[in-house]
């Protein structure tokens, strides 16, 4: 019965190493979308729905501002727009569409089965969201914090490491 578990934690470890081996930006980035959401769905199958709901939403999030500092870091401009489209061929999406199909699978059949109406597969309690906000508002209040500074930082790193300066022809204008 713990075979859903084992099969969205084997596409979180190929999610992964597809994301340091990859050279290209762009699938790399795919495939650790698809590494998040499998972390996610183990979340969901061990009885911590509360914890998957927060890993979809905050790091959907940080995903989207990842993207942000890549473009603000490369300066890229109307010139990389057919470079964009050869790397976003049908090839460059088959493995995220495959692994995100076998994630849905497992959900589907989670959410199907007799377990999920008994309780969680794995987990012998489900985690609500009181617990999760006493614990990092008391014993982990600390890490919350120094974790938001480390965010704006780089926040304000990658917009002064991304700021070019305006061209002879731009400062004309």
């Amino acid at each position: 019965m713990m075979w859903p578990f084992y099969l969205m934690a084997l596409v979180a470890i190929v999610s992964t190493v597809r994301v340091v081996t990859n050279a290209n930006p762009v699938h790399a980035l795919l495939s650790l979308i698809v590494s998040l959401l499998a972390v996610a769905g183990m979340f969901m199958i061990v009885g911590a729905p509360f914890a998957g709901a927060l890993e979809i939403i905050v790091y959907a999030g940080a995903i989207m501002v990842l993207f942000v500092f890549v473009v603000m870091m490369l300066n890229l401009g109307s010139q990389t727009v057919e470079q964009e489209r050869k790397w976003l061929t049908s090839d460059a999406w088959a493995y995220p569409a495959l692994m995100s199909f076998l994630m849905g699978l497992v959900l589907v059949w989670t959410m199907t089965s007799e377990h999920s109406i008994s309780g969680p597969l794995m987990g012998t309690e489900v985690v609500g969201p009181k617990e999760v906000g006493q614990a990092l508002f008391t014993q982990y209040l600390l890490l919350v914090e120094v974790a938001a500074m480390l965010l704006l930082a780089a926040l304000v790193a990658a917009f002064h490491l991304g700021k070019r300066e305006p061209s002879a022809e731009e400062e004309k204008e």
